[in-house]
């Protein structure tokens, strides 16, 4: 019987690369310097009070040919290459990059899921980047916003459990006994929902229905989160809602750590939602005053903020101007403060507030000169 295309076998040369750098990785997270990263971590998140700023670095945004990791693979199908490169990877970073990312004793995944849509779909026009960042423009399905409500569907979430079980028993066999596999995170990014609806209607529409037609943009807003609702309603009935409190990826940019007290915790034993970190954002409103977000935004995102037990607020809008309203959110634990933001009123504003991590983003590689001088006087500020 010929071996499924996404469970390949492995050659004895290919388990056995796998395996010396799940060793490898095995042994980075045990060290001594990685333990002092998770207890800052720790002590950021839980309190009572933290050690030191926490520095991480990204280069997901970078598109360019000459990416910071490469190498040269071992592994010649694409689901073992995958293996191999997420293990490189892992020991690249605390090498190469060696921030404040933490090495974990196990391997993660996640679950087969798809959320569903709403029946209607956006045209997406984009040249060919090879792989690229590039601009792209698409024909939103809600060109007449009160006649096409009437097009959108309930969503239909929907998982392959068995897919992933396998999945999960095949890299098992592969490295199980040097790094475990454990389902981690949650199935999306962000329920800040106006991502989404710019695809749904557009961004200069977005904006003009907030005087041109409020009712039908405040119906299709509270579709969404309804929709939204119905998803987290799904994932905690399936018990399909895993942790994301350790180096998890969290929010904009940050890592999860935090201790989830055990009432978060079905009766089953897996997560609630209340036990995870969620993210709100609303990019897409930038150009939107306070006023016109507190009316059309906050109310549907505090409605799906609240389902977690701690939430990340922003990405790369300045949170300053709507912080008034921000603040508002009662499990506020973390926000995004970047580049675009007035970083001593949010300085002052986190501290009144009591949040705990206010993460300062600054622009990428190309600025380094600026990021070093940004870091020293943040690192200056917190010992003063």
């Amino acid at each position: 019987m010929a071996e499924p295309t996404d469970r390949p076998a492995a050659t004895a040369a290919e388990r056995a690369c796998l395996r010396e750098l799940a060793r490898r990785v095995r042994a980075l997270a045990h060290t001594p310097a990685n333990g002092e990263r998770r207890a800052a971590w720790l002590a950021l998140h839980d309190g009572p009070a933290p050690r030191r700023p926490m520095i991480l670095v990204e280069e997901g945004g970078i598109r360019d040919r000459n990416r910071p990791f490469r190498f040269e693979p071992v592994c010649g199908p694409e689901p073992l290459r995958a293996v191999e490169r997420d293990l490189r990877y892992a020991l690249w970073w605390a090498e190469a990059v060696a921030d404040d990312s933490v090495a974990v004793p196990y391997y993660p995944l996640r679950w087969r899921i798809d959320l569903g849509h709403y029946g209607v779909h956006a045209v997406n026009h984009e040249g060919d980047n090879a792989g690229h960042l590039g601009a792209k423009r698409w024909d939103p399905p809600l060109r007449d916003l009160p006649r096409d409500l009437e097009k959108l569907r309930p969503c239909e979430p929907s998982v392959d459990r068995a897919g992933t079980e396998a999945h999960r028993a095949w890299v098992e066999d592969l490295i199980g006994d040097l790094l475990p596999t454990r389902m981690r995170g949650l199935p999306f990014w962000t329920v800040g929902l106006t991502q989404e609806t710019i695809f749904l209607m557009g961004l200069e529409e977005l904006m003009l229905s907030m005087y041109d037609d409020p009712g039908s943009l405040h119906r299709l807003l509270a579709f969404q989160c309804g929709q939204w609702e119905r998803r987290l309603d799904w994932l905690e009935a399936e018990g399909l809602v895993e942790d994301n409190n350790e180096n998890d990826y969290v929010g904009s940019g940050s890592r999860g750590w935090i201790t989830a007290p055990p009432e978060t915790r079905a009766p089953g034993g897996w997560p609630r939602l209340r036990g995870t970190w969620g993210l709100s954002e609303s990019q897409e409103t930038v150009g939107v005053g306070p006023e016109l977000f507190a009316e059309f935004v906050f109310p549907y995102q505090k409605r799906l903020a609240d389902r977690f037990g701690w939430l990340y607020y922003g990405c790369c809008e300045p949170v300053h101007s709507r912080w008034d309203v921000i603040r508002k959110f009662g499990n506020l634990r973390a926000v995004s403060v970047s580049p675009w933001c007035d970083e001593a009123f949010m300085a002052a504003a986190c501290a009144q507030a009591g949040v705990v991590s206010p993460t300062i983003c600054f622009q990428m590689v190309v600025f380094i000169n600026k990021i070093n001088k940004n870091i020293r006087r943040i690192c200056y500020d917190y010992k003063k």
